[in-house]
């Protein structure tokens, strides 16, 4: 039958209830996005569900490109409750979206052309962003990269090999007030987030990642060195760049979960926040998918979690200054 003439088709047979019936229009619509089919990996994510309803809205905004999640693998995290309970409440809410569920990373990767790695557990990262690297496509990897500083570099490195650059960002990158920052004049900066605790992660890898991106944000890469102060509540990691400025993320596990920031500039100080929620970053994610450059350079995300190990070794020396080239060297070994 011809293309046309089948969509007419099933649209008739949708709209009468005989004949072919939804799963054959959803199909359809998978097919009419190739070239710009995505999948996901990792059901236990809020993430998931934001990125996915974005981009398979009735009416999608036009900024996506008609850029769909057409497939999921739901795995994800298996021994970290706070995930895996989400996992199928997660399914049955991608698949109301026309999302097929795969049963593997490998069956997943035969029916998209690009991967949003979004599994909530970053030990698995290294093993799943190696199937995609060898499948040839590219790939967002939600934070954290990696649970470790040296699987971070190990996926850097893979990404090296075959050829395929990666995008990793947090959302808090596009925190509101960031877009009036001129980046050139930022003498230093104050940033705070919630950084509860994950047992399987290192502090900070699991949820203070968004503060401590949102710093490098706005100070760019070049610090040197940190310490650490903490306590069962809260964290303050305090930054020294190379250039004599001095940047600091503010932790906290108690009272009601925020973000923000203040950074100090040339022209006076400028407030950070609230947060802008997902949009921002899903449409970074598609430009990258559309033209394979990256947003954020791997050299600012390595050191983003090089200075994240460096704030947990102080807390592991009793809370002395340690430099980010040393774990940078303890990892690549």
């Amino acid at each position: 039958m011809h293309s046309l003439n089948r969509r007419k088709f099933i649209l008739k047979s949708v709209a009468t209830g005989i004949g072919l019936g939804l799963l054959d229009y959803t199909s359809l619509k998978a097919s009419s996005a190739e070239g710009k089919r995505v999948g996901i990996i990792g059901l236990d994510t809020s993430h998931s569900i934001a990125f996915a309803k974005g981009l398979n809205a009735e009416q999608p905004d036009p900024i996506y490109d008609g850029f769909r999640v057409v497939a999921a693998y739901p795995y994800g995290s298996k021994d970290i409750e706070s995930s895996t309970k989400r996992i199928p409440g997660y399914i049955e809410e991608v698949k109301k979206l026309g999302v097929e569920i795969t049963g593997s990373i490998k069956e997943l990767l035969g029916k998209v052309d690009f991967v949003m790695l979004e599994t909530n557990d970053g030990r698995l990262h290294l093993e799943q962003a190696l199937e995609v690297f060898k499948a040839g496509k590219r790939m967002f990897i939600d934070k954290p990269v990696a649970a470790s500083l040296s699987d971070t570099l190990a996926i850097y490195e893979a990404s090296k090999k075959y050829k395929i650059p990666i995008f990793s960002a947090s959302s808090l990158r596009y925190i509101k007030g960031i877009e009036s920052i001129d980046k050139k004049k930022v003498l230093g900066a104050d940033t705070y987030s919630p950084a509860v605790l994950e047992k399987t992660h290192p502090d900070f890898f699991w949820y203070g990642i968004h503060g401590v991106e949102t710093l490098y944000t706005v100070m760019g890469t070049g610090c040197k060195s940190v310490t650490r102060v903490s306590t069962p509540n809260t964290d303050i990691v305090v930054g020294i760049w190379a250039d004599g400025r001095t940047g600091t993320f503010r932790g906290t596990r108690t009272g009601k979960h925020d973000y923000g920031g203040t950074v100090f500039t040339e022209d006076g100080n400028k407030v950070l926040g609230p947060y802008g929620g997902y949009e921002p970053l899903l449409v970074d994610i598609i430009k990258y998918f559309k033209t394979g450059e990256t947003p954020v350079t791997p050299e600012e995300t390595i050191e983003i979690f090089a200075f994240m190990e460096a704030a947990d070794e102080s807390k592991r020396q009793g809370g002395k200054s340690v430099t980010l080239e040393s774990v940078l060297n303890k990892a690549k070994k």
